[in-house]
């Protein structure tokens, strides 16, 4: 974008792309980039509402003063969420506007001081409280963790738009355009469940407490501004029902396969468990490798998928690395309510690949579906019919589901 946006009376995106940073968190691919969107409302007061990374500090202050003119500063700058890719400008926002009041909640200023050091004039709000700016009025709800534990959104009265920070957020930069009416949102749906599997999924209790907190406050939603995707103001609905059923755990009827195999004959057990899913009247099924997939990417596949089958190889006394990294990534994500089904392949360490595979499925989280299948180094006809057999398994227990 050249520079701010509005988007609805007196409120303006003034937000930026960001196109060069690789990893979100140091973890996470961004080959789309991401949005960092800040938001002013301009009245009496004027008010800017989360902020951005502070590497974009200069186009940022170029988009706040496209605004403000020479004349005008910025009274308050609204904390919803302290992680540093909205915090980021708050030190050089404190210098570039002297008098500026910093606003959060008790658990925001404890964060903001530990990154910056003391704020000269914060004030502290709670759940319900309200910031009069003029003829727009923000009113505050706590929604603690989503993702972090300081977490809030602000909502105005006037123009009916929910700022709501990293909640109703997506990976990818803005195309050319803010609102969901100049996107193709389509596609953004992988970026946005990429998003919410990666980061915000293991709170998705959470996630649902927030949502019923916004409906019992009778919020009439206009727009809906996230921190990271496009601005909802076409259908609002259409995120905040996509984040309410990722949140519920809702999956499509599809299977997700994951194998790790060195030399090809392991993959082989995968490609006939696909063809065993495939042979029960499943078509959204996908098989990938997990040396060559992207980890954000098997996480979010998962967590559309009702079925998961892993195939691992045997490695070091253990099931082959990568395996092993994406189920603990997995269990650390707190997905569950899926069929889970496992393979696995030795030469010399019987058992070694399965027993991991094993604890992972019998969780109490998970349905596990049989059969299992050991394969001696090289999967032979009977080996292959066993994966098929799994394969058309797991297509019955997602169908029945």
């Amino acid at each position: 974008m050249k520079g701010p946006v509005q988007i609805a009376d007196k409120t303006w995106w003034v937000g930026v792309n960001d196109r060069t940073t690789d990893l979100f968190e140091a973890l996470w691919p961004l080959n789309r980039g991401i949005s960092y969107n800040s938001y002013m409302v301009a009245d009496e007061k004027v008010a800017v509402i989360d902020g951005v990374k502070a590497d974009f500090y200069p186009q940022y202050v170029e988009n706040l003063k496209a605004i403000l003119g020479p004349d005008r500063t910025v009274d308050y700058m609204i904390v919803n969420h302290v992680e540093p890719d909205h915090s980021g400008a708050v030190e050089v926002m404190v210098q570039a506007f002297p008098d500026i009041t910093v606003v959060g909640n008790d658990k925001t200023l404890k964060f903001l001081t530990q990154f910056y050091g003391p704020l000269p004039n914060f004030l502290e709000v709670k759940d319900g409280d309200v910031l009069d700016l003029g003829d727009h009025k923000l009113t505050f709800a706590l929604i603690p963790m989503v993702h972090w534990p300081e977490t809030m959104v602000s909502y105005d009265t006037s123009t009916k738009a929910l700022f709501s920070c990293d909640a109703f957020g997506s990976f990818g930069a803005l195309d050319g355009g803010v609102f969901d009416d100049q996107l193709e949102l389509d596609s953004y749906r992988d970026e946005t469940y990429r998003y919410y599997a990666n980061i915000v999924g293991k709170y998705s209790s959470f996630v649902m407490k927030a949502l019923n907190k916004i409906r019992d406050m009778k919020l009439d939603i206009a727009i809906v501004c996230p921190s990271h995707g496009p601005v909802y103001r076409k259908d609002p609905d259409y995120i905040i029902d996509f984040y309410e059923k990722m949140a519920r755990n809702e999956t499509d009827r599809a299977v997700l396969v994951v194998y790790g195999s060195m030399y090809g004959n392991t993959a082989r057990l995968a490609e006939a468990v696909a063809e065993g899913v495939h042979s029960g009247g499943i078509t959204d099924v996908m098989v990938k490798n997990s040396a060559t997939s992207d980890l954000s990417e098997l996480v979010r596949d998962l967590w559309r998928c009702r079925g998961l089958i892993l195939v691992g190889c045997s490695y070091n006394g253990g099931v082959f690395p990568k395996i092993k990294h994406f189920m603990d990534i997995v269990e650390g994500k707190k997905v569950s309510g899926r069929f889970v089904g496992i393979c696995g392949s030795y030469t010399w360490s019987k058992g070694a690949a399965m027993k991991p595979m094993r604890a992972f499925a019998e969780q109490s989280c998970w349905t596990k579906v049989e059969p299992e299948v050991e394969v001696l180094s090289r999967p032979d006809r009977k080996d292959l019919e066993e994966a098929h057999k799994l394969g058309a398994n797991m297509a019955e227990a997602v169908s029945k589901a």
